[in-house]
């Protein structure tokens, strides 16, 4: 899937936002989830083995983050989406596809 330009897209303010904070620096991503999702959990664990930093949000626990996916997918509440500190997004992509994005091999 391509990306797609989110304006302020990390202007979350809600009391869900930043509640799981992975890897050792300041997240360049936000990863919206959900915690049954299989491709979630695929995503989460090879980006953690790359030691690439996010911010992980249920979207079933938060209002505000499922109608930001929404809009980001046509509407549809598309769980593993990426949104990165430039303002684009990522829906279910591979880590490779997220290296790539971020420049790193």
């Amino acid at each position: 899937m391509g990306l797609n330009p989110i304006p302020n897209a990390l202007g979350n303010k809600s009391p869900n936002y930043g509640l799981t904070l992975r890897a050792m620096s300041t997240p360049q991503i936000t990863m919206y989830s959900t915690t049954w999702c299989g491709p979630c959990k695929r995503l989460k664990s090879d980006l953690e083995k790359s030691g690439i930093p996010f911010v992980q949000i249920d979207v079933e626990s938060d209002d505000q983050a499922a109608a930001l996916i929404e809009k980001i997918n046509n509407g549809n509440r598309t769980v593993p989406t990426l949104v990165f500190a430039d303002g684009t997004s990522m829906t279910n992509p591979s880590i490779n596809k997220v290296k790539a994005h971020l420049g790193i091999s």
